[in-house]
C-alpha cells in the first residue's frame, strides 16, 4: 500500500457554478459501460476479516484512481446494509472501519469512515465531511438546527476534488425506518456538486464546492429534487420553492425535461382535482384544491419507451399547496383523465394537427367541432362523459359525438345534451386488429348556457361506411308531421330510401342522396341501402326518432 499525504483543502479548481448547467449528473466523465467489468468483479469478492485484505483484493482488476474508487464503492454499496436498529441507539454502535466491515451494517458514520480508510489504504486522498441531510424523515420547508445528521466523502480525482454518499448509494429504509432494502443508486457516485447540494449540506461550507455557496437559508428553502428527478432526465422544476400558495383557489406546477416523459400528480392522493397537459419538453399542471387548507402534491414520472412496459412512475417532486380559497367552478368530472388534451403521446399514436391544441374547449351555443389529421390507418371510439344528474348512457355518451372522415381528415362534431362539464374521451385501433380500442387522450368541455339541449346525432348501423356523411339531419330527434329534406354523402350504394311511414327514395346529386321524408303517423325514421341493383334487400344504416307529439 502506498501512503497518502494529507488531504489538501478544496481550492478554487475544485469549484463547480451554481445553478446546475445542465450539463452532466457527475462532477467528471465516467463510462459506466467501460465500468461493468470491474463492477461485476468487486460484488463478487469475499473478504470479511480484514479491511487490508479486503482492499487487496478489490485492487487486483484496478488500475486507475477512479477504478480504485469505483471498486471500492460497488464492495461498500452491496456489503455494507444500513443499521435501523443501531440507529436508534447509538451509544451502543462502534463506527471503526474492522467494526463496520465484520457485522457488515453501519449508519451513515460508520459507511464514510470505511469508505475513508479503504480509500487510504488504496493511496487515494479522502475525507470524510458531515452536514445535513434532506434525507430519512425530512418534512418539507422544515429548518436545521443543531448538530449535523449525516456524513458522507469527498476523493481526490484527476486533480479535483469530488463528492458520494455510499449510504444513499447502498439502499433506502421504509417510512417506519425499521426496514432497510439494498437499492443500488448510481446517482450519488461523484455527483455534480450543484446536484448534491439539493439534500446534503456540510457543516463547512468549502465542501460544497461551489461558486457561489449557498446559506443554510437557502438550503432550507430550496426546492427537493431526489435523485430520480435527474436520473430520469429531468430539467428544472417551477416553482423552485416546496411551498405554493393558491392565488383564488389556483397554484401551477411546471417541468422541463429533455425529451418525452410520461408524468401523473396527487393531491392528497388523488389526481383529480388538476388539469395536466404533456409537453414535448415536460409537462404543465394546474390544481384547484376543494378544500382550504395544506395539501400534500406529488408530481410522478416514467420514461417514455415502447419497450419499457414495466417501468414505473417514480415520486420526483413534492410541493405543499397552501389553499386559502376554493374555486368551486373548478370541479372537474370524475371522467377526467390525466393528461388532458392533445400531446406528443397524442400525436405519436396517430393524431396530427389538432385543431384545439389547448386542454379546454369552451362552447356557448353547446356545439364544437374538432379536426386532427390521422398519419396511421386506424378506427377511432369517441364517447362524451358528464358527472351527476346529467350523467349520459354508454349509449348516449357515443351518440352526441359525430365522426366525419375525409381523406385521411377527421372531425369531431359534438353537440351537448345540456349545460356543465364534459370529458371528450378518444380511442383508437389499428383497423387490421380485431381487438379492443385502446384510450388515447380526453378533452374538458364546458358549457355554461343553461338554455343549451341538444338530442343526439342519428343511430348509425354496421353498414354506414367510414367515409359516409351527414349533411342533413343532423339530429337525431326529427319534429313531428313535418317534411324533412335528407342530404347524405355515400358512395358504392345502387339505391337510397328514407322509411317513415311511407316510403321516400332519395335521388343521387353530385355523390350526394337527396330528397325529402314526411314524419307523420311514425315513431322512428329509417334510411337504407340497396347496396347492388340487382338485390332485393336492403340494410338499415341510419335509425332517426321522432318527437312525441
Amino acid at each position: 500500500f502506498q501512503k497518502t499525504e494529507a488531504p489538501r483543502p478544496p481550492g478554487a479548481k475544485d469549484l463547480h457554478a451554481y445553478p446546475w448547467d445542465k450539463s452532466s449528473l457527475k462532477s467528471m466523465p465516467v463510462d459506466l459501460q467501460q465500468l461493468k467489468k470491474l463492477d461485476a468483479y468487486a460484488l463478487k469478492v469475499n473478504v470479511t476479516n480484514s479491511v487490508e485484505e479486503l482492499v487487496k483484493a478489490l485492487l487486483k482488476q484496478a488500475r486507475t484512481d477512479l477504478e480504485k474508487v469505483r471498486a471500492i464503492w460497488m464492495w461498500i454499496c452491496h456489503h455494507i446494509e444500513y443499521d435501523v436498529v443501531g440507529y436508534h441507539n447509538k451509544s451502543q454502535l462502534s463506527s471503526k472501519p474492522r467494526d463496520v466491515l465484520q457485522m457488515g451494517k453501519s449508519i451513515c458514520e460508520g459507511y464514510a469512515e470505511l469508505f475513508e480508510h479503504m480509500c487510504s489504504l488504496a493511496g487515494i486522498q479522502c475525507k470524510k465531511l458531515s452536514g445535513h441531510a434532506k434525507g430519512h424523515g425530512y418534512k418539507t420547508g422544515q429548518t436545521f438546527t443543531g448538530n449535523s445528521d449525516h456524513a458522507w466523502n469527498a476523493v481526490y480525482l484527476e486533480g479535483r476534488w469530488h463528492l458520494l454518499d455510499s449510504t444513499w448509494g447502498s439502499g433506502s429504509v421504509d417510512d417506519s425506518f425499521t426496514k432497510f432494502t439494498y437499492r443500488y443508486n448510481e446517482f450519488y457516485f461523484l455527483t455534480h456538486p450543484a446536484l448534491f447540494i439539493n439534500n446534503h449540506f456540510p457543516d463547512n461550507s468549502n465542501w460544497q464546492l461551489l461558486k457561489p455557496t449557498l446559506t443554510l437559508k437557502e438550503f432550507e428553502n430550496n426546492m427537493l429534487h431526489n435523485s430520480n428527478f435527474y436520473t430520469l432526465g429531468l430539467l428544472a422544476a417551477r416553482p423552485d420553492t416546496p411551498i405554493i400558495r393558491t392565488v383564488n383557489g389556483k397554484a401551477s406546477v411546471s417541468v422541463d425535461c429533455r425529451s418525452g416523459t410520461l408524468f401523473m400528480f396527487k393531491l392528497k392522493g388523488t389526481d383529480e382535482h388538476g388539469l395536466m397537459t404533456l409537453k414535448r419538453h415536460g409537462m404543465e399542471l394546474d390544481i384547484y384544491p376543494q378544500k382550504t387548507g395544506s395539501h400534500k402534491l406529488e408530481i410522478f414520472a416514467k420514461p417514455f419507451k415502447a419497450e419499457a412496459a414495466d417501468d414505473v412512475y417514480k415520486c420526483v417532486l413534492e410541493y405543499v399547496v397552501e389553499c386559502e380559497s376554493v374555486d368551486k367552478a373548478m370541479r372537474f368530472p370524475k371522467e377526467l383523465h390525466q393528461p388532458v388534451g392533445p400531446s406528443w403521446f397524442s400525436e405519436r399514436q396517430g393524431f396530427l394537427r389538432p385543431s384545439h391544441s389547448q386542454p379546454v374547449l369552451h362552447t356557448n351555443d353547446g356545439r364544437c367541432s374538432l379536426t386532427f389529421t390521422l398519419s396511421k390507418d386506424i378506427s377511432v371510439l369517441t364517447s362524451l362523459h358528464a358527472d351527476g344528474s346529467g350523467s349520459l348512457s354508454e349509449d348516449m355518451g357515443r351518440r352526441h359525438v359525430l365522426q366525419i372522415h375525409r381523406r385521411n381528415q377527421i372531425e369531431l362534431k359534438v353537440h351537448l345534451p345540456h349545460a356543465g362539464n364534459f370529458v371528450l374521451k378518444i380511442y383508437s385501433k389499428k383497423k387490421s386488429d380485431p381487438g379492443n380500442y385502446d384510450y388515447i387522450f380526453n378533452y374538458l368541455i364546458r358549457c355554461l348556457n343553461t338554455e343549451v339541449k341538444w338530442p343526439a346525432f342519428p343511430q348509425s348501423y354496421s353498414k354506414w361506411l367510414q367515409d359516409y356523411e351527414i349533411l342533413e339531419p343532423l339530429s337525431g330527434l326529427l319534429p313531428a308531421n313535418r317534411n324533412v329534406q335528407f342530404k347524405l354523402k355515400m358512395h358504392g350504394v345502387a339505391k337510397v330510401l328514407v322509411q317513415a311511414e311511407n316510403t321516400y327514395p332519395l335521388t343521387q346529386n353530385k355523390g350526394c342522396w337527396e330528397g325529402t321524408c314526411n314524419t307523420s303517423g311514425c315513431r322512428e325514421v329509417f334510411v337504407m341501402v340497396h347496396e347492388n341493383a340487382n338485390h332485393s334487400f336492403y340494410s338499415h344504416v341510419l335509425k332517426y326518432e321522432v318527437e312525441t307529439q
